[in-house]
């Protein structure tokens, strides 16, 4: 069952246009445009704002289409845009607001996991097609920039894409393949057992209010973590904040079990998260 389609409101379009036009602009500064001298230059950003948008939007309509789908009152998805100057991808992400209660565990689920899973689908084949069109260079040539980190499934990728690649060597990543690497990793991030974020919701419904200890013991990792990669803290204390201050939505019927599928549906969240797990994403 499907509920009334929500209004897209002249705020959705603002901040739609204007998260293109700051994509746009992070990835053209990362192709080296003098956008101040030739504006026409901005379009060499489209690669990389065309593939994030895509990512994250269908990751906000995987929640916002299974919302719709358990009558769940749920808007269209809100894009924040960042000056580039500011984060470098041009964007803080995109969010859904729910605006009525969750009907069950199941739904919590579900709608929580769809998200992920869909960005998560999309950004698989954005990253093979980048790395494909991403060159191969010698380490001992400093190109200065950013070293990004490698997850289980980056790992596996670069390996299929560039099967003779060895130790002295190391991939420079298109704009394609830079932003179905900030796809994957978003996904982890949002997978992360803690408070609002999709996997809190994930966990919240499978494991009820155990869920409290997962989360605090996840809190605990990130400070370990912190150790690795300064990142960690930063996002620890975002996240330790949002705890704080925020809630699950409310549920109608907790006590409704979830069937063999939806237990499923959390576990493979869990999967792709530790494949996509990055222990130091970026380092200077």
């Amino acid at each position: 069952m499907f509920t009334k389609s929500s209004k897209i409101s002249i705020s959705h379009v603002i901040l739609f246009f204007s998260t293109v036009v700051t994509t746009l602009l992070a990835g053209a500064i990362m192709q080296g445009a003098n956008i101040l001298a030739n504006p026409a230059t901005i379009l060499q950003g489209a690669p990389f704002s065309v593939t994030l948008m895509l990512i994250l939007g269908t990751h906000e309509f995987g929640h916002y289409y299974f919302a719709q789908k358990h009558n769940v009152d749920a808007t269209f998805p809100y894009f924040i845009p960042a000056p580039p100057f500011l984060f470098l991808i041009g964007t803080f992400g995109a969010f859904i607001k729910i605006r009525s209660v969750i009907t069950d565990r199941s739904a919590l689920l579900q709608i929580g996991a769809a998200g992920p899973i869909a960005g998560f689908v999309v950004a698989i084949p954005s990253l093979f097609v980048g790395l494909k069109l991403s060159n191969v260079f010698d380490k001992s040539a400093n190109f200065g920039g950013i070293t990004l980190g490698d997850s289980l499934l980056m790992k596996a990728m670069i390996w299929i894409t560039h099967p003779g690649l060895n130790e002295n060597q190391d991939v420079l990543l298109h704009p394609i393949a830079f932003a179905g690497w900030i796809g994957l990793l978003v996904t982890m991030l949002n997978l992360l057992p803690v408070g609002q974020l999709d996997g809190g919701h994930i966990s919240y419904a499978m494991f009820g209010k155990k869920q409290n200890y997962i989360a605090r013991l996840s809190l605990i990792a990130l400070v370990f973590l912190s150790f690795i990669s300064l990142n960690w803290l930063i996002w620890g204390l975002l996240i330790f904040f949002l705890m704080r201050f925020t809630d699950h939505p409310p549920i109608g019927d907790f006590n409704k079990p979830l069937s063999k599928r939806n237990k499923l549906i959390g576990y493979s969240c869990l999967f792709i998260f530790i494949i996509c797990f990055i222990p130091a994403p970026f380092k200077l």
